[in-house]
């Protein structure tokens, strides 16, 4: 089997090493490609973070990945892309702005979820005190209204499209250990979770067995559930395998055990990026 990481942060936002340093990490670890994907620019839509790549670098950051793939032709493929967070009425993946960029390929993700009765929203990922502290704030503690409206953006995003790679379908769950905040076992819960399966097959996307929470000790699976995996087998949504690596050490890091999942969920097979033609992304099948 075919390992790469098509999700990958560096120290252009909130990852800790370089382009060439991780270039060099994922081609010693034995990786057919390692594709970049910085948290696009929030400036615009919701002011600077401390995790998001600056309005101001994004040039930058585009040279330098376009230069790695040149320097490291012939022993490494790499590939240009950009993490774009779904925020309401503010930004996402179908912004034409991001196919303007020339890039290989975008991951679309959901971090950012709106209160029912508006307000700044509130994040989802981030540390575990940060988390809390938006749930309480803006939500008044209610984990399950908070689990509905992510469901509800994640909706969105999908049916809004422009994004070729479904990024931790269920990163509602990453600070929810033991079922703290609302239960994933509830019939809301995986009522809002399971609807949104034929709709990602309509999409035509790619899922991700993404393997961040594990690499940083948080989880003891990938993203999505063992269950959400095997409706999306089930559905004919091909998969692949991604470290959502923020230092050298992720990358790699668990896909052993993302490959028993995906086999436990029913597939036989991954999808294999091979870049980006004028038709769209290119992708092959290969067996697991």
């Amino acid at each position: 089997m075919t390992y790469t990481c098509l999700h990958t942060h560096t120290n252009f936002c909130d990852g800790k090493d370089d382009v060439e340093t991780m270039c060099r990490a994922a081609f010693e670890k034995g990786l057919a490609a390692i594709g970049f994907s910085s948290h696009a620019p929030v400036d615009h839509a919701i002011g600077r973070t401390i995790w998001h790549l600056p309005q101001e670098r994004l040039a930058e950051y585009l040279d330098t990945v376009r230069s790695a793939k040149q320097r490291w032709a012939g022993k490494i493929d790499v590939y240009l892309g950009l993490e774009v967070d779904y925020i309401k009425g503010r930004m996402g993946p179908s912004d034409r702005v991001y196919r303007e960029l020339g890039l290989d390929y975008v991951i679309g993700a959901v971090h950012y979820v709106y209160p029912p009765d508006g307000g700044e929203p509130s994040i989802v990922d981030a540390s575990a005190g940060e988390f809390e502290s938006g749930l309480i704030s803006r939500f008044g503690g209610d984990g399950e209204a908070l689990a509905a409206v992510y469901w509800e953006a994640e909706a969105e995003m999908i049916r809004a499209g422009g994004f070729d790679i479904l990024g931790h379908l269920d990163l509602i769950k990453k600070h929810n250990t033991g079922d703290r905040w609302f239960s994933t076992a509830a019939p809301p819960y995986l009522e809002k979770s399971a609807a949104l399966v034929p709709l990602i097959a309509a999409a035509g996307c790619v899922v991700e067995a993404n393997t961040g929470a594990m690499n940083r000790g948080i989880l003891s699976e990938p993203y999505p559930s063992p269950r959400l995996l095997s409706l999306l087998c089930r559905a004919g949504v091909p998969a692949i395998i991604t470290a959502d690596a923020h230092q050298t050490a992720h990358l790699g890091g668990h896909y052993g055990e993302a490959k028993e999942a995906l086999l436990k969920a029913g597939y036989s097979r991954t999808a294999v990026f091979k870049g980006r033609t004028a038709a769209g992304p290119s992708w092959e099948s290969e067996e697991i």
